[in-house]
């Protein structure tokens, strides 16, 4: 891939950590001394119930949610980071996909793909060659459409290259497979799971999905405020790539 902005990782450095974090809203105590850290090469999914903070755990390792405690991604600790600061290294360091994909349907993949780049500031010949690079190796069409006309499993996989395509030393995912069915499910799991050691990221997965989170080094469920390892994990489920 072309030049970007994002700084190089190191395997086995620390992508994500958080330490003692405490968070509480509306009266409820979402985190109370939580602590983790993923490195980069590895993936940890977070399971738990709905408004157990899941999602608001996504939020902190943006920056979109300031809670007292340590917040460290690709070795900066960003609690104190001022807008623009934090708006730069975000972009710089962490790539997201959401549920629902969030793309742009009126535009083509690559468009979709190269804007990210584009917008972090790298030339119009590195955006769109890292854009279709990285669309070709995830397996979706080169087809001149609008993204619109995908499918729902081709959209999330132009949502993954695009979160990619500034090189995250981070890359957070809300649900990623939560707007899929089955078949589409297995197959954008399965090629998610896959890219903390092909891209040489962290990834942090939150999910529902017991057979989702079975794809991950390591499974964590979010209990009364902190992260623990289940008792007894989903057995992991065969590969369908």
């Amino acid at each position: 891939m072309g030049k970007h902005t994002g700084s190089e990782t190191v395997r086995g450095s620390a992508a994500l950590e958080l330490g003692s974090l405490r968070y509480a809203i509306g009266g409820r105590t979402l985190f109370e001394d939580l602590d983790l850290r993923l490195p980069v090469g590895e993936s940890v999914a977070v399971m738990g119930p709905s408004g157990s903070g899941k999602s608001t755990l996504i939020s902190c390792a943006l920056g979109l949610v300031r809670p007292q405690g340590l917040v460290r991604v690709a070795g900066t600790d960003i609690t104190a980071m001022r807008r623009r600061e934090l708006a730069r290294h975000r972009g710089a360091h962490t790539g997201v996909v959401f549920q629902f994909g969030e793309l742009l349907p009126e535009l083509t993949p690559v468009e979709n793909v190269a804007l990210a780049g584009l917008l972090a500031g790298a030339s119009r010949n590195d955006a769109y060659g890292d854009a279709e690079k990285l669309l070709a190796e995830l397996g979706v069409p080169g087809a001149e459409r609008s993204t619109g006309t995908l499918s729902g499993g081709e959209r999330q996989r132009t949502a993954v290259a695009r979160a990619l395509i500034n090189k995250p030393a981070l890359l957070l995912a809300d649900e990623p497979t939560g707007a899929l069915d089955d078949a589409n499910r297995n197959s954008v799991a399965d090629m998610l799971f896959q890219v903390p050691r092909r891209w040489e990221c962290g990834l942090l997965v939150v999910t529902h999905d017991e057979q989702v989170a079975a794809r991950a080094d390591r499974v964590l469920h979010l209990v009364d405020g902190r992260l623990r390892t289940p008792a007894w994990p989903p057995a992991r489920p065969r590969s369908t790539s």
